[in-house]
């Protein structure tokens, strides 16, 4: 077990990176040539889980959020979008977000990651102990580098990887990341730091319909891109890169069959797929009814 330990408490502001890119990008097969539309444009799932876990900590804290991404004025939708969710009052959150602020840093697509960290550490630079959640990748390249370039430029702690949050307190945090060989190490983070989780993390909640008409009238800031710097680096490891294993919850069965029936599915009851032709109301009707078969509707 290792301990990044500082004597700072959890920063007043809570800094959540997301990369606004395209998720269904079309590349022509025989050129490899890559055709972009804005109305394909969002964030991968791990930026959700980003956003998602930058919420409940500044909910149990009653600390405020901001949410920066870099792109031009079309990405200002989306980023309203997902920003609602932090605008939004939380079921079991005891103090809430104290605000919430929207920051796009203005830029072309494509950016690169060393000018990306350090347009975002110069927004978080006078901040008091500053706490940057970032996702592990992105949808469209997926290096997952602009969290250590943000963790160089501010000269902080940086865990990467982080699989699960296992508490949050004013003192700090204290995190579980994944490590090779499939081991994982606990992280106790106080003050200043640079997080970066995975997709399997959390998921994303959906607001409600009152935050995301707010929040489009919410003012967004608007910040200047800039020239950052690359650190010198050597490469000691250069296998070849194995996909991670997704983190899945461990079956509950009491006996050997009853946990290998719950990972197969065996016993699990399933609905033959249908097609139906109807009308608007026969159709609202057909799927009210087999949502109440899958249990989601109460029984009236």
């Amino acid at each position: 077990m290792s301990d990044v330990v500082n004597e700072f408490s959890v920063a007043s502001m809570i800094t959540v990176c997301v990369k606004w890119v395209d998720l269904r990008p079309e590349i022509d097969r025989l050129s490899g040539a890559v055709t972009t539309d804005h109305r394909r444009f969002g964030f991968s799932a791990a930026d959700q889980a980003a956003m998602e876990v930058a919420t409940r900590v500044a909910e149990q804290l009653g600390r405020s959020v901001r949410v920066v991404t870099v792109g031009p004025p079309e990405a200002e939708s989306a980023l309203r979008e997902i920003a609602a969710v932090a605008a939004s009052p939380g079921e079991t959150s005891p103090v809430g977000v104290a605000a919430v602020e929207v920051v796009r840093i203005d830029g072309p697509e494509g950016c690169a990651s060393p000018d990306v960290a350090a347009s975002i550490a110069d927004l978080v630079a006078g901040d008091r102990n500053p706490l940057v959640i970032c996702g592990d990748y992105s949808a469209d390249r997926g290096s997952g580098s602009v969290p250590g370039f943000v963790a160089h430029q501010l000269g902080v702690a940086q865990s990467l990887g982080v699989v699960e949050i296992t508490d949050v307190a004013p003192d700090g945090l204290r995190v579980v990341r994944r490590l090779d060989g499939g081991r994982r190490e606990h992280l106790a983070l106080r003050g200043a730091a640079v997080i970066s989780v995975e997709g399997s993390v959390a998921r994303l909640r959906r607001a409600p319909l009152s935050s995301v008409l707010t929040m489009r009238s919410h003012p967004v800031r608007v910040a200047t891109l800039r020239r950052g710097t690359v650190p010198a680096l050597a490469a000691d490891h250069n296998a070849a890169i194995r996909p991670r294993a997704r983190v899945l919850p461990a079956p509950t069965g009491s006996s050997a069959l009853q946990r290998v029936v719950e990972l197969t599915g065996a016993m699990v009851d399933r609905t033959p797929p249908r097609r139906v032709e109807a009308d608007p109301a026969e159709a609202a009707a057909s799927i009210l009814e087999q949502l109440a078969a899958w249990g989601y509707l109460a029984d009236s």
